[in-house]
């Protein structure tokens, strides 16, 4: 049985997705964008939108009972691929010791073209921590 989270975005029932997918042990976690509670977007470079990013997507492996430690692919859609690197280093500074299977794909501007990056990542409990809950 699957088990879904939402960001309560209205995006996701006008699309039909899920801001999350729980399978198992495993969690696939939507592409995200840096946007804010009231749908604008965060940040105007590369780094503070990665950032920002990467702290909605840790609210959501905590919703879900898992943590950056437990990510294990992680890919970034950036529409600059000059600027790679900002977005190097921000998804370095929150998964250095982690080091998730990593791609990072150079993309065409997204519907709002202020978004610079969006960022999807999965999830796996080891069976140990998953029987712990």
């Amino acid at each position: 049985m699957n088990k879904r989270y939402s960001s309560g975005s209205s995006w996701e029932t006008t699309v039909g997705y899920s801001r999350a997918i729980q399978s198992g042990n495993t969690l696939y976690v939507s592409a995200t964008a840096s946007s804010g509670p009231d749908g604008s977007i965060v940040g105007d470079d590369l780094y503070t939108q990665t950032k920002t990013i990467l702290e909605k997507l840790g609210s959501v492996l905590a919703d879900a009972g898992f943590a950056y430690k437990d990510v294990v692919r992680s890919r970034l859609y950036v529409t600059d691929v000059s600027q790679w690197k900002e977005a190097g280093r921000a998804h370095g500074e929150v998964f250095g010791d982690v080091r998730p299977a990593l791609t990072l794909l150079h993309v065409l501007p997204f519907v709002d073209p202020k978004i610079l990056i969006e960022i999807e990542i999965t999830a796996v409990k080891s069976a140990a921590a998953s029987n712990l809950s």
